[in-house]
C-alpha cells in the first residue's frame, strides 16, 4: 500500500515532463520565412543552372494592412519538360526591384536535379536575372561602330 501512494506524484511529474518537451520543440519550429530561406540558400549552392524566361512580375496584396507580396512568374526546360513556376521575392527586396524588372528577357533558373520543379531566380548570393538582352559578338561590334560614326 505504500507504493501506491507515490502514484499520483509520479503522473503528475510524467505529465508535466511530457509538457515541457512539448512545449520546447513548440518553439523550436521555423518560421515559412526561414524554410524558405533556407530552400533559396540550398538550390543556390547545390542547384544546376538552366536557360528560362521571366513571364511576369506581379505584386499582390495579401490582406488588408499587410504588405504586398511580390512574385516573378518564369518558366524553363528540364530534359525536354517545361515548367512554369513563380517565385515569392518579397524578402529579397533588396537585391531586386520588381517594378524594373525586364519581363520576356532570357534569364538564368537554378533548380534542384533531384526535383527539377524545385526552382529559382534569384537568392541572397544569386541571381539569374538580366538587365538587357544579351546580343552576340557581331552584333555588338556593329552597334559600337555605328556609335563612333
Amino acid at each position: 500500500m505504500s507504493a501506491l501512494r507515490y502514484y499520483p506524484a509520479f503522473v503528475g511529474g510524467a505529465t508535466l515532463l511530457a509538457l515541457g518537451v512539448g512545449y520546447v520543440l513548440r518553439s523550436r519550429r521555423k518560421t515559412p520565412e526561414q524554410i524558405e530561406q533556407e530552400r533559396r540558400m540550398r538550390i543556390s549552392t547545390h542547384g544546376r543552372i538552366t536557360d528560362g524566361t521571366v513571364i511576369d512580375a506581379q505584386e499582390m496584396s495579401s490582406g488588408a494592412g499587410a504588405e504586398p507580396v511580390q512574385l516573378l512568374i518564369f518558366q524553363y526546360d528540364v530534359a525536354g519538360v517545361s515548367y512554369e513556376a513563380s517565385q515569392d521575392i518579397t524578402s529579397l527586396r533588396q537585391f531586386v526591384d520588381i517594378h524594373t524588372c525586364r519581363v520576356g528577357l532570357p534569364s538564368s533558373v537554378k533548380y534542384d536535379p533531384q526535383n527539377p520543379g524545385d526552382s529559382i531566380v534569384i537568392a541572397e548570393d544569386w541571381s539569374g536575372l538580366r538587365t538587357e538582352p544579351i546580343r552576340s559578338g557581331i552584333l555588338r561590334r556593329q552597334m559600337e561602330a555605328q556609335q563612333k560614326r
